[in-house]
């Protein structure tokens, strides 16, 4: 029973931030969705391992810029597009905004202004070059950990900040009833243990380089989403999806570039 529930977690937050077919759930009650949080990072190992799937398989045909394009589309496909939707909202609205109010409207706008669009091109083009340049022997394994380590980051949020818009309808909204700190520990936990059969990819004992890099990357990330929540905080008092979606992104680019540093 304990087996089949927490399955049923893990099949919600699967269909909550990807686009992947799913059976249908019996008994769905909405509480379901802030318990399915500590399963993100476990989507993202999801999500990463389809990512270095597409990748492997276009690097039969393809050399390695296109098979990045490649591999950076079917993420897109898989996700909806459902965080670079958020990062491009919270670009038009804390660049646009000069109240919390205005900033928070400008964000529910679904419309994307000149910020949006410049913000999500210079994120997509950062992070298309910087996994180019990338190591293949390295790849699996950051990509993998970066789409991981971002998830973890973003409920962060949850966890730490008030959800400024709890009287509208909004996806996140049922997120934003509690995370507790035990819960967001161990949604790392369960992330980490998924994580782990990555390591069987290669010899990292002979590497201690890609150890630092992963290391370093963790750090670097982490370090992003507490100034970003610092921020989202001190200029809306909080944090709405829109701002989960943009702390994913910009911890998993930052996650890949430390990493890219070190190696």
């Amino acid at each position: 029973m304990v087996i089949h529930r927490q399955l049923s977690l893990f099949l919600v937050a699967t269909q909550f931030l990807t686009r992947l077919p799913v059976p249908a759930l019996r008994g769905f009650e909405t509480s379901w969705l802030t318990q399915s949080a500590r399963y993100f990072p476990l989507v993202g190992v999801l999500v990463g391992a389809i990512n270095v799937g597409v990748w492997w398989l276009a690097g039969h045909w393809f050399p390695g810029t296109v098979s990045v394009g490649l591999m950076m589309g079917a993420s897109l496909l898989v996700t909806g597009a459902f965080h670079e939707d958020g990062f491009a909202d919270t670009c038009d609205g804390f660049g646009g905004g000069t109240t919390p109010e205005r900033t928070l409207a400008i964000m529910k706008d679904s419309r994307v202004g000149a910020y949006g669009a410049i913000g999500i091109a210079m994120m997509l083009g950062l992070k298309w070059v910087t996994l180019v340049a990338i190591p293949p022997a390295a790849f699996p394994i950051l990509v993998i950990g970066a789409q991981m380590m971002s998830r973890w980051c973003s409920i962060g949020l949850i966890w730490g900040l008030r959800y400024v818009r709890a009287d509208e309808d909004s996806k996140a909204k049922p997120l934003a009833d509690s995370l507790s700190g035990v819960d967001w520990l161990l949604s790392g936990l369960i992330g980490a243990a998924a994580f782990v059969p990555t390591f069987l990819l290669r010899d990292l004992a002979a590497n201690r380089a890609t150890i630092a890099a992963l290391t370093a990357a963790a750090l670097g990330a982490a370090l992003a989403a507490l100034l970003a929540a610092a921020y989202f905080k001190r200029r809306i008092g909080g944090y709405t999806g829109d701002c989960l979606g943009a702390v994913q992104q910009l911890t998993e680019l930052i996650f890949l570039l430390v990493a890219l540093a070190v190696l």
